[in-house]
């Protein structure tokens, strides 16, 4: 089953939210739907940027997916920018 990986900026935080707490609620509304294979935040050009790689069958499947992940997180967080991405031969190429 292929990877994938969907990374989401960071931007407004609700009152009182940090942002590594964004992440398990992003991995948990993915976990919802899939497999997590991993997560990981990390501080980039100045903004948190949180990274979730899950399983799913199909670039369609894990497109939708990571959207409800990315409604999950609204509640705690605004994002400024997000993407899916899909590993192929150890590289990510980002969905078309």
């Amino acid at each position: 089953m292929p990877s994938y990986r969907v990374i989401m900026i960071v931007g407004t935080l609700e009152l009182g939210v940090r942002p590594e707490e964004v992440l398990p609620t992003l991995t948990q509304a993915i976990a919802d739907f899939t497999t997590v294979e991993a997560s990981d935040i990390a501080v980039v050009g100045g903004s948190p940027r949180v990274t979730v790689r899950f399983t799913a069958d199909t670039d369609e499947a894990a497109y939708l997916i990571a959207e409800q992940g990315i409604d999950g997180a609204r509640v705690s967080a605004e994002p400024i920018a997000w993407q899916v991405t899909r590993q192929v031969q150890g590289r990510w190429e980002p969905l078309a």
